[in-house]
């Protein structure tokens, strides 16, 4: 197809592009209640501190398989719901039913014990996440022209940030606010969080029929008009066919790599060590306690601070199209990674837990721009034709660091640290340092 006859794609209204994204309101909140109090869960059915790594470490494995799996089959696939539409549903419906089963695990143990069904739970709920959020990034690609795509993925920001927020404080609320216990017997979870996961799912499949409903996807032959690339590929092209994509990565995406590699390295650490480090380390309670009132008020507060950072998030989501187009994106990413690096090293300063609120803004900051810059970046410098087999691939960074984590975590709290996983939160700090220095590097075009 001649430049001539390349047509532009229509540009979105601000409402049109949210409800696009609207989807990932309710990914993320199933996600922050996820991150912000599996651990707990876990640790509720019988985990040591120093194994927690490890049961989380089949979420990042099986993003790491099902991710690049997704972008190539949602590249080629075409139904009467859409291209990118029946994997997040597919997606959302698993994850609801991992949300409902994490917290009560406990009914299951005819079966298998609670903390393998809690662990299995993580594992679908993560998969499912990763099945639902690559082709959202797709999507916006799919959707928006290159002009408006940073403002696609700021939204996305957006939306991940009220999301994370509502995840993250709903179990506080539930008991500060409405009354609901946090208390339970030995091995079992609280009731604020068995009905704080029970809304989750309805609010997560909720909002993915929002966009499913709103969001009219553009089939493969309007696609081709708006590009001098073939859309469409022969159906037969084998999976295998993404280890010479992988080979044959862009510039850009090899240098994003190493960026986003230390970034997801720290955020891993925040979410499998936070409830027990400042349990430990700001609320001085022992190591071995995790069922005291204390231990459950410090859970809860870990959930309030993770809504601090996504609100946080959200907030700062708004101006970034405007600060990168001051500041270029590679240098507001850059700038981003070193405010959410201060607000790490600060956990280990703060002398009581509300001072920890201003870690978390920093923290936030960081978390904004790691989910909209290097996606910015990247989809200008990869084939539309490859669109969700290289988003894919490019999660692979986002998990290798969260394996790499989860294997070396526990063992260096555990002969490292001292026992003290307030020092993972450090190595997190540190870890956002060298992606801020790294991201310099990053040539965006």
């Amino acid at each position: 197809m001649s430049k001539e006859q390349i047509m532009s794609k229509p540009r979105l209204s601000f409402w049109d592009a949210w409800n696009l994204s609207f989807g990932f309101l309710g990914i993320q909140m199933g996600f922050a209640l996820q991150n912000a109090n599996a651990s707990r869960i876990l640790q509720i059915f019988g985990a040591d501190i120093h194994e927690l790594s490890w049961f989380w470490i089949v979420a990042p494995v099986t993003g790491l398989i099902v991710q690049p799996i997704v972008g190539h089959y949602s590249d080629r696939t075409w139904t009467r719901l859409g291209r990118r539409k029946p994997f997040f549903l597919t997606g959302a419906l698993l994850a609801a039913f991992g949300l409902i089963f994490l917290p009560n695990a406990g009914l299951l143990t005819s079966l298998l014990p609670a903390l393998w069904v809690g662990a299995g739970m993580l594992m679908i709920m993560d998969a499912s996440f990763n099945i639902a959020m690559e082709p959202f990034r797709a999507l916006v690609a799919d959707m928006m022209p290159s002009d408006q795509r940073t403002l696609g993925f700021s939204i996305q920001t957006v939306l991940i940030g009220i999301g994370a927020v509502v995840g993250s404080w709903l179990p506080y609320v539930m008991t500060n606010w409405i009354g609901v216990s946090n208390q339970a017997e030995p091995g079992e979870v609280p009731l604020n969080l068995l009905i704080s996961f029970f809304v989750g799912a309805i609010v997560l499949v909720g909002s993915i029929l929002v966009t499913i409903f709103t969001t009219k996807e553009y089939s493969p032959e309007e696609l081709a008009q708006f590009s001098s690339e073939t859309i469409s590929e022969p159906e037969n092209e084998s999976l295998l066919n993404i280890f010479t994509d992988f080979k044959n990565m862009p510039l850009a995406m090899r240098q994003l790599s190493s960026v986003q590699f230390f970034s997801w390295f720290g955020l891993f650490g925040l979410w499998v060590f936070a409830t027990p480090a400042i349990a430990h380390h700001i609320y001085g309670l022992p190591i071995t306690d995790t069922e005291s009132v204390m231990y459950q008020n410090a859970g809860d507060w870990v959930g309030v601070l993770f809504g601090v950072y996504n609100g946080i998030s959200a907030i700062y989501a708004f101006f970034l199209p405007a600060v990168a187009n001051k500041l270029g994106r590679v240098r507001t990413h850059s700038i981003s990674l070193v405010i959410g690096a201060i607000g790490f090293l600060s956990i280990f300063f703060a002398p009581n837990e509300n001072w920890l609120i201003l870690s978390m803004i920093g923290i936030g900051i960081a978390w904004a721009s790691i989910l909209a810059m290097p996606y910015a970046i990247l989809i200008g410098s990869i084939p539309a034709k490859k669109m969700g087999v290289y988003i894919g691939i490019f999660n692979f960074f986002i998990v290798l660091p969260q394996i790499l984590n989860a294997l070396i975590g526990g063992p260096m709290v555990k002969y490292l640290y001292g026992g003290n996983p307030v020092f993972a939160l450090v190595a997190s700090g540190i870890s956002f340092m060298i992606a801020a220095i790294l991201c310099l590097k990053v040539q965006d075009k």
